[in-house]
């Protein structure tokens, strides 16, 4: 019997191979997801790349140089600037050129370029415009930036600005913010929902499990585009950013919730006949603590593998609609609303840096499906 049991656990121990037998066995589930979790290599990278990505959004306004919707258009479209190292003795110095605005022989447009003969010192831990960390403590502090006002063409812009003048970098940093938040409210609505009426539809059976399963199927059968221009029509305009930002979020998640109800709705077909979901029954449990207490915990490795996997599907959604004008609106920062800016070909060629929020959502997409795709076969560590 022992030799059995070895033979099916064959895979783990050959992945988890500085974990003893003995560990092995006495392991509980999450354990053993862990063990092999830290063998997918491509899941660790991309776990390492969200945290990057989280840290941003807590830590936002911090890393930001300049207010974000303060625009100037004296200093509009001023391409990149590189950074560049020197030492004071042994202490090390970083300093960008400074530039200077001239004018375009063949386009007669004002262009910039790199003024060697000003230096501009980049000062760390650098006074700013005030905030609030994590939206209570007051600063004026941030990673980098100049401790004096400067003139426009002697400022700190590391990814350009756009058309008004307003710091990419800057900009790029709260679009995070809101792009990364809005996938983790939604997925979570969205979990909520999928979970408790996947679950009722697939335990109870019968005239409820039809009319949940018809509400689906009424709701994915609904066309994508026509849809979201009905609701961005009845948006009012004068509603707020947050308003708005919550809007998108409930909106998004109520068509979400469909693919992962019918998933535990399918699990739960499987499990309801089970002899543990019996012998609870048998010694009195409620159909709620069966449910959640039970049912819910044996194919929650599913249920995280499949959100995380849905994340990325509702930040391309939020991007799309704010691209095309259909989500959230200027005021708002999102790498969606950064994008609009990049609808026509002058903008892409002439100022290709404004669309570096596109290469936000490709890392932010690819290390989505990388760690849902790592927690996935961790959920069958015997697999």
């Amino acid at each position: 019997m022992a030799e059995e049991s070895l033979t099916e656990q064959e895979p783990l121990l050959e992945e988890i191979t500085s974990q003893g037998t003995d560990q092995i066995y006495s392991a509980s589930q999450w354990q053993l997801m862990w063990w092999r979790l830290k063998k997918h290599r491509l899941a660790m990278i991309a776990s390492i790349t969200l945290a990057i990505l989280y840290f941003i959004v807590i830590f936002a306004d911090f890393l930001a140089v300049a207010e974000p919707k303060t625009s100037e258009a004296k200093r509009g479209e001023m391409p990149p600037q590189g950074v560049h190292l020197t030492f004071d003795g042994i202490n090390p110095k970083l300093y960008v050129y400074g530039t200077k605005g001239v004018r375009d022989s063949a386009t007669f447009k004002k262009v910039f370029v790199a003024d060697d003969t000003t230096r501009v010192p980049i000062k760390l831990f650098a006074k700013g415009y005030k905030y609030k960390i994590l939206g209570v403590l007051p600063s004026d502090r941030h990673l980098f930036g100049v401790n004096a006002p400067l003139k426009a063409e002697e400022a700190i812009y590391l990814l350009g600005t756009d058309v008004q003048g307003r710091d990419v970098w800057s900009r790029l940093m709260l679009a995070t913010r809101i792009s990364m938040t809005i996938g983790l409210l939604s997925v979570s609505l969205s979990l909520f929902l999928g979970v408790l009426l996947g679950g009722i539809s697939g335990y109870y059976g019968g005239l409820i499990d039809l009319v949940i399963q018809r509400i689906i199927e009424i709701l994915r059968s609904i066309p994508t585009i026509p849809l979201w221009m009905a609701i961005a029509a009845s948006v009012p305009q004068d509603w707020s950013i947050i308003r708005v930002y919550f809007a998108i979020t409930i909106i998004i998640a109520m068509f979400e919730w469909t693919r992962l109800a019918r998933e535990v709705r399918g699990r739960f077909l499987s499990l309801r006949d089970e002899d543990f979901v019996t012998a609870a029954a048998l010694l009195g449990a409620s159909k709620t603590r069966i449910i959640f207490r039970h049912m819910v915990p044996s194919f929650m490795s599913h249920i995280i593998a499949s959100s995380t996997l849905m994340i990325p599907f509702i930040i391309i959604s939020e991007t799309s609609l704010s691209f095309l004008g259909l989500g959230l609106r200027p005021p708002a920062i999102s790498w969606g609303v950064m994008l609009q800016a990049a609808q026509n070909v002058q903008t892409i060629a002439l100022t290709p840096w404004q669309l570096i929020p596109a290469a936000f959502v490709v890392v932010a997409v690819l290390a989505f499906n990388f760690l849902g795709d790592g927690l996935r076969d961790a959920a069958d560590p015997y697999g």
